[in-house]
């Protein structure tokens, strides 16, 4: 059974990819009193995440503290579990944005027990916290391949060939 952690707190929140583009991984991470969870999870969750973060700060009102300039992943050994969905709230009286990650898991996988759950994180972050990750988000978008110009797919460096060309171009 994987751990589920709650962060009130977490001096550090980010997101990371290991690997040349094309084959990265992606991985979030958050840390609090010394406690660090990786998580690994799709280029599309960083990205949905990212997105929606800079959305809500916008509707909230810029941070007005420091916004944390230091976002690569800290040295890890292996993530705790794999994200399969991702969730984000509002803590108005704290005034903290709640970032909740749920365990890919399946049932019929061998070795699980009959009643278990899927694992969650919780991460209650800052303003400055998100602003700083969504900065982060379209950063390692902008790090992986080109998008071909007809079909908008990922481009690998020999180019690919185009579906909306019905094969017959290599972009």
């Amino acid at each position: 059974m994987s751990e589920s952690f709650e962060f009130e707190k977490p001096d550090f929140f980010t997101a990371g990819a290991v690997g040349k583009p094309g084959e990265r991984i992606f991985f979030l991470q958050a840390r609090e009193k010394g406690r660090l969870i990786t998580l690994k999870c799709e280029k599309e969750q960083v990205r949905a995440l990212g997105d929606y973060l800079a959305g809500l700060i916008t509707k909230l009102g810029a941070p007005k503290g420091k916004v944390p300039a230091v976002m690569d992943l800290l040295p890890f050994a292996e993530p705790a579990w794999i994200v399969a969905s991702l969730g984000v709230g509002y803590d108005e009286e704290h005034e903290r944005i709640i970032v909740d990650a749920h365990e890919l898991f399946e049932e019929e996988d061998e070795g699980q027990r009959e009643g278990e759950e899927p694992a969650s994180a919780r991460v209650r972050i800052t303003r400055e916290q998100a602003q700083a990750f969504a900065t982060r988000a379209k950063e390692l978008m902008k790090a992986g391949r080109p998008n071909c110009p007809v079909c908008s797919a990922p481009m690998d460096p020999a180019g690919h060939i185009c579906p909306r060309s019905n094969g017959h171009i290599v972009h």
